[in-house]
């Protein structure tokens, strides 16, 4: 039921875009954003995944290494694994080991997108910029193809939501909800254009 609620919110929040067009400029430091870049030392999460009918649950860990890369896992309770993944800080990107059933490059693309997007890792300030609206604001930055978008309040003082967006609108949109030592509790991650939910709730260990 936790997670079912979990996953309402986040359909809520997917259905709520700002339309970035209709944006103002604004004036600040887009290094500011890196406040809230998650401080993912060693965190363990209850993970459920829904996509596109399929469903998978067990246990999410996120470590950052002595080099300062990243590694994602996930794998079932009894550690049998469904995939392995590896975020440097130079933007570069690893596969380790992926199950066979989820082996293939939409796939892997789809979620090194929505892990770098929570991991605010590979962002280039020196293209980015600001923008806001009368709530909001957004600390935008390019990529090839589109751009995440890390969106707080006014005052600056939470992400209220973060998103990757193609050239036309958001594709993927992602909640990080109750920071404790830098690591938020609450994770959830949703795509715009198919049906695919990942929702992570912190275990304290």
């Amino acid at each position: 039921m936790r997670y079912l609620v979990l996953s309402s919110f986040i359909f809520l929040m997917a259905s709520c875009s700002p339309v970035y067009k209709n944006l103002q400029g604004a004036n600040g430091n887009i290094g500011y954003v890196e406040k809230f870049r998650p401080n993912f030392k060693v965190a363990l999460y209850k993970a459920e995944v829904n996509a596109v009918g399929h469903y998978l649950s067990g246990l999410l860990i996120i470590k950052i290494l002595p080099d300062s890369s990243t590694r994602v896992v996930f794998s079932t309770e009894t550690g049998f694994k469904f995939f392995d993944f590896e975020f440097r800080p130079d933007g570069g990107f690893r596969v380790y080991y992926i199950i066979k059933q989820i082996d293939k490059k939409p796939v892997i693309k789809t979620l090194r997108k929505d892990f770098e997007l929570v991991l605010m890792s590979n962002q280039d300030t020196a293209k980015a910029y600001l923008r806001k609206d009368d709530s909001s604001l957004y600390y935008i930055f390019p990529k090839q193809k589109g751009s995440y978008c890390y969106i707080t309040d006014l005052a600056g003082t939470a992400i209220t939501i973060a998103e990757v967006c193609s050239p036309h609108k958001p594709i993927v949109q992602a909640i990080m909800r109750d920071y404790k030592n830098g690591i938020p509790d609450t994770i959830g991650i949703t795509h715009k254009n198919f049906s695919f939910t990942i929702a992570l709730k912190k275990i304290e260990r």
